[in-house]
């Protein structure tokens, strides 16, 4: 029995990594609003290393619409306004001499519906890794010496725990289309 149940543990493990994973993508994805994390994958040449920008500057959204790039050491000002060009994020900063600011295009209906498709394509990917992990729990559960009933048993709980996890993906998507095709 306590075979079983670290089997279960890892798998449920598993899936809550599965779900951890989409929540990080979908925080990337932009849904029209101006947020930090919009900047997050923006590594900047900080004397040679390559840094992510929130450790070298305050990214701050005062408005709806924009966002601010104040760094901590003004000399980093061309090579923080470098970086966010070679992202290829779709923002063209504005060096001010002070700080750097990008103002958010609105989406157009298009650019919408793409980011509603990518966000169901990492939803489907949470799912495909929630599937892998309950099939390798079930394969370790049917190399376990157990009766087929104790199997049967555990086989039920895995299915349940892959339903949440599931029904936990659809969620987090449905909140996230609905954020994105929002105007």
């Amino acid at each position: 029995m306590e075979e079983m149940d670290f089997i279960v543990g890892r798998a449920k493990e598993g899936m809550n990594q599965a779900l951890e994973h989409l929540e990080k993508e979908m925080l990337n994805l932009r849904a029209g609003k101006a947020n930090p994390i919009m900047l997050s994958s923006v590594k900047v040449d900080y004397y040679g290393t390559m840094t992510s920008i929130n450790q070298i500057a305050n990214i701050n959204s005062p408005d709806g619409r924009t966002l601010t790039v104040q760094p901590w050491e003004k000399v980093m000002l061309q090579e923080i306004e470098k970086a966010i060009l070679i992202a290829n994020l779709g923002f063209n900063p504005m060096n001010n001499g002070e700080s750097i600011i990008i103002n958010i295009p609105p989406l157009t209906e298009e650019r919408r519906r793409e980011l509603a498709k990518l966000a169901k394509s990492e939803a489907e990917n949470a799912k495909i890794g929630i599937r892998s992990a309950r099939k390798e729990a079930n394969s370790e559960v049917k190399k376990s010496e157990a009766s087929d009933d104790i199997q049967k048993n555990y086989e039920i709980d895995i299915q349940e725990l892959t339903d949440f996890y599931n029904s936990k993906v659809d969620e987090i998507f449905r909140v996230k289309e609905k954020e994105i095709l929002t105007i």
